[in-house]
């Protein structure tokens, strides 16, 4: 699949905004470093040929955005929204999160992002300047070298086990359509059903006791869209605080992971954007795997409209007597 260049996607952006057809689009913006991609609004011609930027790092999911992006705009605004954007999109628009009519989205092919913890595993710290390709090219304040890495070594994990390259979501496609994979994401699922209790209890006590109560994975999760959130309300007595124990630190994930099962596509944003890097997607795919193992195949933001298995009751869901450990009798 040909990769769509950022001339592309500025000459397209550019185009729709001076013709009317949108007020304003949202794209990527370069932050501090090359690597510090962030979302950002443009609303003129200049701004978006000097400082938009599309590449390796542009891994941010945009549908959450469009929940408050839409509420003030303009005119439609413009997304530009990567296979997996779409399912997000889709699940957003089945509760009714934003006006589909405000929006223009426009699907783009995506071939995988780049984890930078990967890149400086290889290049080290203090990484000065990156050129994103088919080869990684690495400058460090360090060394005179340029360090040269394989953009497939360093794929996002999440892009590594991605479901698919086929855009459920769009009022315009650049590039060719991709199609839905034979995804490997429930392999690690599947290597910690394998463990004893005691030994899946120590890997998410290990895991979990990182977690620092920053609400990133909360705050970037297209599921997690209420007005008001439980964990900010001081009379819900799991308002957001520093964990005080083992069990306050494994409740906060535990009961947002129930909030989003059904809901969640598993686009690994809570993941992607851990600074203590806890594998947050695992305890979605586990709800996820369960599902499609007790109610038959879902995936969540397919398509419009859909009822996830947990809200949709039918006379053949299974009982609680017939659930055991990694399947049904």
């Amino acid at each position: 699949m040909q990769k769509i260049t950022r001339d592309v996607l500025v000459e397209k952006a550019v185009s729709l905004l001076e013709n009317g057809t949108v007020g304003s689009v949202l794209g990527w913006r370069k932050g501090e470093f090359d690597y510090d991609i962030t979302p950002a609004v443009f609303t003129d011609k200049a701004d978006i040929e000097a400082n938009f930027v599309w590449n390796d790092f542009c891994g941010a999911n945009f549908s959450k955005y469009l929940v408050k992006k839409t509420i003030n705009a303009e005119g439609k605004i413009l997304a530009f929204l990567k296979p997996c954007d779409t399912y997000s999109f889709n699940q957003l628009l089945t509760e009714h999160r934003f006006d589909r009519e405000k929006v223009y989205a426009v699907g783009v092919p995506c071939e995988g992002m780049v984890d930078i913890d990967k890149i400086k595993e290889i290049a080290g710290d203090g990484i000065s300047k990156i050129e994103c390709g088919d080869k990684i090219e690495v400058s460090t304040i360090y060394s005179d070298e340029v360090v040269k890495i394989d953009a497939k070594d360093v794929l996002e994990g999440r892009c590594l086990s991605c479901k698919s390259k086929k855009h459920v979501a769009y009022d315009e496609l650049l590039g060719e359509e991709g199609e839905v994979l034979e995804s490997n994401r429930f392999d690690e699922v599947a290597k910690l059903e394998a463990m004893t209790p005691d030994e899946r209890f120590a890997f998410w006590q290990n895991e979990l006791s990182k977690c620092i109560r920053c609400n990133a994975c909360r705050d970037i999760c297209p599921a997690c869209t209420c007005e008001t959130c439980v964990f900010n309300n001081p009379k819900s007595g799991v308002e957001n605080k520093a964990a005080a124990n083992s069990f306050e630190e494994k409740m906060f994930h535990i009961i947002r992971a129930f909030h989003v099962a059904g809901r969640c596509t598993d686009c690994g944003e809570c993941s992607r954007v851990c600074p203590q890097n806890i594998p947050l997607h695992l305890l979605n795919r586990k709800f996820i795997k369960d599902m499609d193992n007790f109610y038959g195949e879902y995936q969540a933001g397919a398509e419009v409209g859909s009822r996830a298995p947990l809200v949709n009751y039918t006379t053949d869901d299974i009982e609680p007597s017939e659930v055991f450990e990694g399947g049904k009798e």
